[in-house]
């Protein structure tokens, strides 16, 4: 029992870490193809996190970007657990990832237009669709590939 427990503890520590540089690819995609697009970041984690914990406003510029980019770390690392979770079943690593992609996507479409941040896909242009596609692939490739990598070295 208490081997499970390390093992399990151990693919969600994993987890965490992977989550933590999926989160930085993403960031990275999505910050050069707003650049390219000349639009400004997301702060839909930002608006999600803060609708759900009831805070109206700001402080100021600052306090709110800082909102935002721990609303984006904490999310995006947070979604590791699960990527650990599934490492954790014994599951193929591409089966695992796959899930977890869809998992983080499919949660985004449904808790953004739920909460209000933004209008459901269908509304969305092909274009938005498939950038918005790409960076969540990007973030669970990046997961995924930083998950086993950690995870060989373990074994």
């Amino acid at each position: 029992m208490r081997k499970a427990a390390n093992a399990l503890a151990g693919a969600i520590g994993t987890g965490l870490v992977a989550g933590f540089a999926g989160t930085a690819a993403m960031t990275i995609s999505s910050t050069l193809e707003a650049k390219l697009r000349g639009r400004a970041a997301s702060s839909a984690p930002a608006r999600a996190t803060a609708k759900m914990l009831g805070i109206k406003e700001f402080e100021d510029a600052i306090a709110q970007a800082r909102f935002n980019d721990l609303s984006h770390w904490g999310y995006g690392t947070g979604w590791g657990v699960l990527r650990g979770l599934l490492g954790a079943t014994g599951m193929s690593p591409k089966v695992a990832t796959a899930a977890h992609g869809a998992a983080i996507y499919g949660a985004a479409q449904v808790t953004l237009p739920a909460l209000e941040i933004a209008p459901p896909s269908i509304f969305w242009s092909p274009q938005e669709i498939a950038i918005d596609a790409f960076h969540h692939l990007v973030y669970a490739t990046a997961t995924g590939i930083a998950y086993e990598f950690i995870s060989d070295g373990r074994r």
